[in-house]
């Protein structure tokens, strides 16, 4: 059995070219970001023998889902 941990955001989406890199190290769209916390928490759910992932609609908001 798995638990799924779902969290919603109803911000304006992340755009698909971008949703594509958003767990690769030290990407980032932001100015000051550092492109550390998505692929750290990537990291930790694997090491805990987890994932997670993003689904995403521009406009509509994005999905983050934590499966253990």
């Amino acid at each position: 059995h798995f638990v799924h941990v779902r969290v919603n955001g109803s911000y304006r989406g992340i755009l698909q070219d971008v949703l594509d890199k958003i767990f690769i190290p030290f990407f980032t769209t932001k100015p000051k970001g550092s492109g550390i916390g998505l692929s750290l928490s990537k990291q930790i759910m694997r090491l805990h023998a987890g994932s997670i992932t993003a689904k995403s609609e521009p406009e509509q908001g994005t999905t983050f889902t934590l499966t253990f």
